[in-house]
């Protein structure tokens, strides 16, 4: 089917749906419009539609990747960020990829063509395939109108989406970055009182042994294992590359408080998970470390929390956090990937932690006071939390 370009620079008014798979309760957005008819040059195997608009075409006209884009293809309504892969988004999300100069308009892992009605997969026995359109309906007859839906609306998860780093040694500066260990520092927080690190027993990202030699160097006393329980753990050890025996005499000694919780900080099971492991901060001598896998998301949010209690500043608690971007993703402080990761992931953790909603200033926020209040609301006691609090004050 031939392409028809219509280009229309006005300032308007117009309703579009969120972002989703499709029309929810729509919104009302002013834009700057810019209409692009494009037809369907392709249905690929997994029911990507291959556009006859360019990729080129839309960043002429002022798109750039991380800008949601809406698209009415056969009176639906739907919305989806402007992206160079798949994996940019969540599975089961739509994108529009731009696949080398070319537009791709795809659910992550899930099939377009299908879900939307557009036509549908016939197998053969020989392993060939057709995509059967409605009666009537052909490839040809496929075509849908784009325009913009809001500038930069996904421009922070975008540039999230695309950190990437290695489980190499060599692309690192020292032995501590590869293991992303570190003391925890702010507030009130004792010399040596709390470490965090990537998993000194688990070696499949290939730092176990890295973060092992640090945590004997510093003399831990307790861990807090947020990723794994024992069994887990004992299978690591017996592992053909397990190399860390400072943390299997620790394990083997009652020193690892094994938790294994998931990713959802608001989860019931996480915060009990997380209140067992300060009771036993607060009743093992330290001093003290706590990880995950990488000891970036799990651990990340238990260092945020027990900084903060222990007094930490806004600033002091973001500079922890955003380190770990820094030594796995040689993230630049300041930088607009540094700034989305920053939004997203510390900030919507103190979020939580102080109980308020994202337009909230947290450097306005009594951290402190905040996170006592969080860790009562889990279950621990006055006298748990004053024990915990004279551990971690301690010089060790």
């Amino acid at each position: 089917m031939k392409k028809t370009l219509s280009m229309i620079l006005v300032l308007a008014l117009v309703l579009f749906a969120s972002v989703s798979c499709a029309t929810k309760a729509p919104e009302a957005v002013a834009v700057q419009e810019v209409k692009f008819v494009s037809g369907v040059s392709e249905i690929q195997k997994y029911g990507n539609l291959v556009l006859t608009l360019s990729a080129d075409e839309l960043k002429e006209a002022g798109f750039e990747y991380g800008d949601v884009v809406a698209f009415y293809l056969d009176g639906q309504l739907i919305t989806a960020p402007f992206c160079t892969n798949y994996s940019d988004v969540e599975v089961g999300k739509l994108v529009l990829r731009d696949a080398g100069g070319t537009l791709v308009l795809a659910i992550n892992m899930g099939d377009f063509a299908t879900y939307y009605g557009i036509a549908v997969k016939e197998k053969y026995a020989d392993g060939t395939y057709a995509w059967i359109f409605p009666e009537g309906k052909s490839l040809e007859d496929v075509s849908m109108t784009l325009l913009m839906h809001k500038k930069a609306g996904y421009r922070d998860e975008y540039l999230i989406h695309q950190l990437a780093r290695t489980n190499e040694r060599a692309d690192y500066a020292s032995d501590e970055i590869f293991a992303n260990f570190r003391e925890v520092k702010g507030g009130e927080l004792g010399t040596g009182a709390l470490y965090r690190s990537s998993s000194p027993v688990n070696n499949e990202i290939a730092r176990a042994a890295y973060a092992d030699k640090f945590v004997s160097a510093c003399g831990v006393k307790a861990v807090m294992n947020l990723a794994d329980n024992d069994d887990m753990i004992r299978s690591y050890i017996a592992a053909e590359d397990f190399a860390s025996p400072y943390y299997r005499s620790l394990f083997e000694n009652g020193g690892v408080k094994a938790l294994n919780l998931g990713v959802d900080f608001r989860a019931d099971e996480f915060k009990a998970g997380i209140a067992e492991g300060l009771r036993f901060l607060a009743s093992n001598p330290g001093p003290y470390l706590v990880h995950c896998n990488e000891g970036k998301d799990r651990a990340g949010f238990t260092s945020a929390l027990l900084g903060a209690l222990m007094g930490a500043s806004y600033d002091e608690l973001v500079k922890d956090y955003m380190e770990t971007y820094i030594n796995y993703y040689h993230v630049e402080e300041g930088s607009d990937q540094y700034n989305a990761v920053k939004a997203s992931n510390i900030d919507t953790i103190l979020q939580t932690i102080a109980g308020v909603g994202k337009d909230a200033d947290l450097t306005a926020i009594d951290l402190k006071a905040a996170a006592e209040a969080y860790v009562k609301s889990i279950g621990l006691s006055d006298a748990e939390l004053s024990a915990l609090r004279a551990n971690l004050s301690k010089n060790y």
